[in-house]
C-alpha cells in the first residue's frame, strides 16, 4: 500500500491512512458511478474522497509499472494547478492499494470545494446579461489556463465549478487526473470547448472572448470552436440522445 499525505495537512494523516478501511461504512455519498465520491466530516473540516474503481487487468499492469495511477495524478496535478495560481480543491493525500502485486483500489483525498454551481447551467436558456458576464469570465479564464500551458482533457460541464462575483465568476477545476502541461495552440484551445452544453450563441461569445484574450483571429476562432463542438456532438448523438437542445 502506498500512502501520501500533503505536509500542509499532516493532521489528517490518520484519516488518509485508514480511508480504505472506513470508506464503505462512513461518509456521505455525493456521486455513485464508475467511481464513488464521498464527503467526510473530519476535525470540523469537510474532506472529499474519490474512490477509483479497480482497473481492468491491462490497466492494472500499466498503472503499476508504466504510468502513475489516477489518484496520484489527481494529487500532483492539483499541486501544479495551485502553483500556477488556478483554483482546484487543495489535495490532502492519496492512497494506492495493491492486490497480487498490481494496483487495486485507489483514493484521492482533497478539501471539499465550496463552489456549488457548474457549467451544466448553460445547457438551456437564453444568454441574458448576468449569464453573458459569466460566459465572458469563463472564456477569459480558459484562455489564461491555456496561456499557462494547462489543458484539461475532460473539460466537461460538471468538471468546471464556479461562484458568481460582481461582473463575472471565479472558477475551480475538478476531476483533474487527465491533464496536459504543455503549450496549447489556438486551434487546440478552441477544441477544448467542444464538450460544453449550450446553444450556438454561447459558443460564439466564448470564441470571441477567447480570441481577444489570446490575441487571435476572432473569425478563425469562431470557426474552430463551432467545428469541434459540432463534431463532438454529432458523434455523441450516434450512440445516445443529446441531453440538451443544440
Amino acid at each position: 500500500m502506498k500512502i501520501v499525505v500533503n505536509p500542509r495537512y499532516d493532521k489528517y494523516a490518520s484519516f488518509v491512512k485508514h480511508i480504505h478501511q472506513n470508506f464503505d461504512k462512513e461518509g456521505t455519498t455525493i456521486h455513485a458511478g464508475r467511481n464513488i465520491i464521498k464527503v467526510f466530516a473530519v476535525q470540523y473540516m469537510e474532506l472529499n474522497v474519490k474512490q477509483y474503481k479497480i482497473p481492468n487487468l491491462f490497466n492494472r499492469l500499466i498503472y503499476t509499472f508504466f504510468r502513475p495511477p489516477k489518484a496520484s495524478r489527481a494529487y500532483h496535478y492539483a499541486l501544479k494547478l495551485l502553483d500556477k495560481g488556478f483554483n482546484t480543491p487543495e489535495p490532502v493525500g492519496y492512497v494506492e492499494l495493491k492486490k497480487g502485486g498490481l494496483l487495486h483500489y485507489s483514493y484521492f483525498i482533497s478539501l471539499q470545494c465550496s463552489y456549488t454551481r457548474n457549467m451544466y447551467e448553460f445547457g438551456d436558456g437564453l444568454l441574458d446579461d448576468p449569464r453573458k458576464d459569466i460566459i465572458r469570465s469563463f472564456a477569459n479564464y480558459t484562455a489564461l489556463l491555456h496561456k499557462a500551458e494547462v489543458y484539461h482533457k475532460d473539460y466537461s460541464p460538471g468538471n468546471i465549478l464556479f461562484k458568481e462575483i460582481p461582473g463575472g465568476a471565479e472558477f475551480s477545476l475538478i476531476d483533474i487526473n487527465r491533464m496536459e502541461f504543455a503549450p496549447v495552440s489556438i486551434e487546440k484551445g478552441c477544441a477544448n470547448f467542444a464538450r460544453l452544453w449550450g446553444k450556438e450563441d454561447m459558443f460564439r461569445l466564448i470564441a470571441s472572448e477567447y480570441a481577444q484574450q489570446r490575441k487571435a483571429d476572432k473569425v478563425q476562432c469562431t470557426n474552430w470552436v463551432l467545428y469541434y463542438r459540432n463534431k463532438f456532438w454529432e458523434k455523441f448523438k450516434r450512440k445516445r440522445e443529446i441531453p440538451f437542445e443544440i
